[in-house]
């Protein structure tokens, strides 16, 4: 298990992760992983990941999850989006 993130991120102490349960702990780190992968590529426009995935083709992958987990969320909160023709 990996405690170094919950140490450092979510800034609990060794204490704190001794009292915690194995399955909260998982939990939080999951959690962490989502939220990480949540805002990985805010900012960025499809254009600059474009530019960006020639140099790193990982990048691409990334982006992609990223919008996966975007859309994900997006659907829970029931924020689809209108879809048009105009743009065709």
């Amino acid at each position: 298990m990996l405690y170094i993130p919950l140490m450092k991120h979510l800034r609990m102490s060794w204490t704190d992760i001794k009292n915690t349960s194995r399955n909260e702990l998982t939990g939080l780190l999951n959690a962490y992983a989502e939220h990480e992968n949540f805002h990985s590529m805010d900012g960025y426009t499809e254009r600059q990941v474009s530019e960006m995935a020639k140099d790193n083709p990982q990048i691409r992958a990334q982006y992609t999850k990223y919008l996966e987990t975007r859309r994900k969320y997006e659907d829970m909160q029931g924020l689809k989006k209108n879809l048009t023709f105009k743009g065709l």
